[in-house]
């Protein structure tokens, strides 16, 4: 054990006291014993209010060498020591500030309460001598006397704050004061720049001292200065307004006027904010002002309105709902308020202001750099701006028709909104405390050295400095876990809290208490982007109202849902949708607790049934499947051997085939269903999704065929072998959602008679085709590819096929071929066919002509297969550079090599394109190109599907649409545009690669 740490030692009442540093310590308590004539006991009496008590002798230890004069003076008072230890501690900036100025330090014993607005105003126009408005010392003499004072009544805010028993408790009146100071300094410096612009020191002379009294300057605190919520050190955000009376508007004129008030700003500016001897305050922005950065710095009344009338943004109205007079012209200021309050509160009716201010929001956020996103106190997630920015929206939406809500500060307009009944007690409580915990925490970061920051510290000494000022936690590591549990609860209110009013006015609470009226619900409907408020007000109704165990469930949920449904694409439908299923599953236990206790599973469910018609209307029909998202294992496509397994249980369970069928439907509906939320919430791939729409498809037209041929085909004609070739997309297993299934039948006739087994196949096909349609889920079997395309009958048997393509085959037969899989029915004939087929599509040789005619028959199908009026660029199958482009780029090639590359006998385009790309027959570039096209025409597809319910090929010009598409492809919202623009970039790279290759 060292000798300082033993006990008895001299050094361990030191560590005890919170010293880390003993040897120090120890070191400059009796230096200041000998400078200030007081004993160890004395010095070390009021130590422990110091936050960090090494940083505080040393800053003390300074001053004293410096000047121990002011030090001794203080020891007659126990408060101003007292206090001093507790500046110190808290703060290097104010050990610097007494290092610069150690007579200051004569005034800490007057620091007692919080001092008055009137008296931070009155001493900072002491500090300049005003009079009058005017300084009679223009120069930067009166600058450092401005700053030194100022800096003074810091102190004394400070050292209030600081030995305040709860000083959580004492943010708003310690925020309030200091948006007085900076106001009160704004108004010396304003006193200061009338001198210097008429006959000061800087610029003497430049207006006769007549003309600038005559001139009016109003500055408006805007942000947290206009709210009176100001941090220490903060920039202050202003807005100039200049003016002058009737008479002095004539004699002058605007111009003159405008010029004169601007040269004030200028200087009142400085005054604050420029480099001197004593450091500058803080710094002056003005970039609120109309045009920002680009506009006039200072402009009159009409000038500011006229900017608010026709340019104004919704931001900029969001921005003036804390504007307030803080220096300057008073009589303007209010006219400059007056005038625009009116303005603000109307700026809720624009069109997507909602969608405007979460825009902003999320760009805040978006431009944080990575690194400080965890340590954000003030911008990140669960930071003060997400509780500023939901109050705001709140005000704004609903202080349209509510004057009652129309403050400026954050505390007192949550405390209005909860009063109106907008937001629930609990819930704007808890916000309450945490805003004045995050900012108690921004307070003490900012004391810390005088300057402006909002992130949190890591390093374990300064995590522990910090929860010591703050009085909130004996320990560093305790400060953080308070902190990031905070954070936690502001963002989860922060989802939430918009919406909760709308559900405790309109369906929870008895009549006689409802504080909304159904107007104003429905305006708040309308406002967050429903499209029928009215109707979502009954369907709101009819989910939560009742005393039964649901409504109540309900009525906790829907705040959150509400939320979830207004972010997707289409709130309405997916509003509806859940009624839907609330009514079906609503007293189902499970449905119940996994609503209550899985967040995650209520916000999947929203996210899907507004997303997504097509899942919206499936699950209506398979209520049970709302269970799938409380299990992510659940959402997996199942395994085809599994769905073999269930599908031959259908068979041995059902004779009659009505029967059978009818189950076979609702396994394939229920399959499609899991799939599309799979994809819906990003747990499958694209690769995934084609393997489990063909894997469903394969069963169901094999569970099919087994009903029918055992209907249909007697036992004496049982070797009657019968088979179904899958062919197109599907032959190449790449169904998208939509997709029709290409399918050629083949039978065999072994014992039985020619005529006899092309009776029975032609009536397998009708009874497949009959038992196969789904009205509610279509399955079109297309038998277009087959010889003879729709010319052709619809069955051969195997020999009629070998003699057809032997005898009559065209180019286009055989490519279709390339694509040819065997699905169902007889596995001895399914392998003659491909066997057969092998030798088509991929001969030894390709005779020219036969390559000319498909590229020929391709050039025809881009000019006549395209629906009328449709633009070829948005058409997702047959448009350039998309799926029709690749695929038969892909054939031409194994037609001509799949010969001689055995790689390239693959029915996947994907697969094909690797496989060329390997052999060298393709670019490597090319290939990428061409693969990033078809991977994306294809998503497209299938999520133009997912998002509408309705199968279509062409890319929707509706931005609404084109968003909903881009949002089910992991865009985030309002990207229709990127969505677009992507699409259309791609398909072009990809048609340029086709031209080449293709007909090059």
């Amino acid at each position: 054990m060292a000798p300082s740490e033993r006990p008895g030692s001299s050094l361990t009442p030191l560590a005890r006291l919170g010293f880390g540093d003993l040897q120090d310590a120890e070191k400059y308590l009796e230096e200041l014993s000998v400078e200030t004539g007081l004993t160890r006991d004395e010095l070390l009496s009021d130590v422990a209010v110091a936050a960090d008590p090494d940083g505080a002798i040393s800053a003390l230890v300074s001053i004293v060498r410096r000047d121990a004069a002011p030090v001794r003076a203080l020891r007659q008072s126990a408060h101003g020591w007292r206090t001093l230890w507790a500046l110190l501690g808290a703060s290097t900036g104010f050990g610097e500030f007494y290092l610069r100025h150690p007579e200051e330090i004569g005034q800490i014993h007057t620091f007692g309460a919080l001092p008055s607005s009137e008296g931070v105003l009155a001493s900072m126009l002491e500090s300049v001598a005003a009079k009058d408005g005017f300084a009679p010392d223009g120069s930067e003499t009166s600058w450092v006397a401005l700053r030194v004072r100022y800096r003074r009544i810091l102190a004394q805010i400070a050292a209030y704050d600081l030995l305040s028993d709860s000083p959580i408790n004492e943010v708003a009146a310690v925020s309030s004061r200091l948006a007085d100071a900076a106001g009160a300094a704004l108004e010396a410096s304003l006193c200061v720049a009338r001198t210097r612009i008429s006959g000061g020191a800087a610029g003497a002379g430049l207006f006769p001292r007549a003309d600038v009294a005559a001139t009016q300057l109003s500055i408006i605190g805007m942000g947290k200065t206009g709210a009176r919520e100001l941090n220490y050190i903060s920039d202050v955000d202003v807005i100039f307004v200049a003016g002058a009376d009737a008479e002095a508007e004539e004699s002058l004129g605007q111009s003159k006027i405008v010029d004169i008030a601007t040269r004030l700003a200028l200087q009142t500016m400085r005054g604050v904010s420029s480099i001197e001897i004593e450091p500058p305050l803080w710094e002056v922005d003005a970039n609120l002002r109309p045009e920002g950065k680009q506009g006039a710095l200072v402009r009159t009344l009409d000038s500011h309105l006229a900017y608010y009338d026709r340019w104004a943004k919704g931001w900029e109205f969001q921005a003036l709902l804390k504007a307030r007079p803080i220096a300057g012209d008073a009589e303007l200021g209010a006219a400059y308020v007056d005038a625009v309050q009116p303005k603000i509160w109307t700026s809720a009716a624009r069109e997507n202001f909602v969608d405007n201010v979460q825009r902003m929001r999320e760009r805040v956020t978006e431009h944080i750099p990575p690194e400080e996103v965890p340590l954000q106190i003030k911008l990140g997630p669960g930071g003060i701006r997400d509780i500023e920015f939901t109050v705001q929206l709140l005000q704004l939406v609903h202080g349209l028709s509510d004057e009652r809500i129309r403050q400026r500060s954050t505390l007192d307009a949550l405390d209005s909104l909860v009063a109106q009944g907008y937001i629930g007690r609990a819930e704007a409580s808890t916000f309450s405390d945490h805003y004045r915990f995050l900012r108690l925490l921004e307070h003490r970061v900012q004391l810390r050295h005088l300057r402006r920051t909002h992130l949190m510290p890591e390093d374990r000494s300064d995590l522990r400095i910090l929860a010591r000022a703050t009085k909130l936690a004996e320990t560093g590591p305790k400060i953080w876990d308070q902190w990031e549990r905070v954070k936690r609860e502001v963002r989860e209110i922060h989802v939430r809290l918009f919406y909760r009013p709308l559900l405790s006015a309109v369906a929870s609470l008895p009549a006689e208490e409802r504080v909304l009226s159904t107007d104003q619900a429905r305006d708040r409907l309308a406002a967050i982007g429903f499209v029928d408020p009215a109707g979502a007000l009954r369907h709101i109704a009819a989910l939560t109202t009742g005393l039964s165990r649901k409504a109540t469930i309900q009525r906790h949920l829907m705040p959150v849902m509400i939320r979830w449904f207004a972010h997707g694409v289409d709130p309405d439908y997916g509003l509806i949708a859940f009624r839907r299923l609330s009514e079906r599953l609503g007293d189902t236990h499970w449905f119940l607790r996994m609503l209550r206790d899985s967040s995650g599973a209520a916000e999947s469910l929203s996210y899907a049934l507004s997303g997504s018609h097509y899942v919206g209307e499936l699950m209506e029909w398979i209520p049970e499947s709302a269970a799938w998202l409380d299990d992510p294992a659940a959402l997996r496509p199942r395994t085809g051997t599994a769905l073999q397994q269930e599908a031959r249980a259908i068979q041995t369970r059902h004779t009659r085939i009505d029967d059978a069928m009818r189950a076979v439907r609702a396994l394939r509906r229920r399959e499609l269903l899991r799939t599309a939320m799979a994809g819906i919430g990003g747990d499958i791939t694209i690769e995934e999704v084609a393997a489990a729409l063909t894997t469903i498809t394969d069963v169901t037209i094999q569970a099919t065929l087994r009903a029918v041929r055992r209907e249909v085909v007697p036992p004496e004609d049982d070797s009657l072998d019968f088979s179904i070739i899958a062919m197109g997309r599907f032959g190449g297993a790449e169904l998208g959602f939509g997709s029709d299934a290409d399918v050629m039948y083949v039978y065999r006739a072994n014992d039985v008679s020619a005529e006899r087994a092309h009776a029975l196949s032609t009536k397998i096909v009708s009874e497949l085709r009959k038992h196969s349609e789904d009205h509610r889920l279509p399955l079109d079997l297309d038998a277009d590819l087959r010889p003879e395309g729709r010319n052709g009958p619809l069955v051969r048997s195997l020999d009629s096929y070998a003699e057809y393509y032997r005898r009559w085959s065209l180019s286009w037969e055989a490519q279709a071929l390339l694509r040819a899989r065997g699905v169902a029915g007889s596995v001895k004939l399914i392998t003659a066919f491909m066997e057969l087929a092998d030798q088509v599509r991929y001969p030894a040789a390709v005779d020219p002509q036969s390559l000319r005619e498909i590229k020929r028959i391709k050039a025809r199908v881009e000019n006549e297969r395209l629906p009328q009026g449709v633009d070829p660029s948005r058409h997702l199958k047959l448009g350039p550079g998309t799926l029709s482009d690749v695929e038969w780029l892909c054939q031409i090639i194994q037609l001509e090599h799949g010969h001689d590359h055995p790689e390239l006998r693959t029915t996947s385009t994907q697969a094909t394109l690797e496989a060329a790309s390997a052999a060298g027959l393709i670019p490597e570039i090319a290939a990428q190109r061409l693969g990033e096209a078809w991977r994306l025409s294809s998503r497209l597809r299938s999520a133009n599907t997912l998002l509408s319910g309705q199968t279509s090929d062409v890319l929707p010009a509706d931005r609404k649409r084109l968003d909903g598409i881009g949002r089910l492809l992991g865009y985030p919202p309002r990207s229709a545009t990127s969505v677009e623009e992507d699409y259309l970039a791609t398909a072009r790279r990809s048609r340029r690669v086709f031209e080449k290759l293709f007909y090059g």
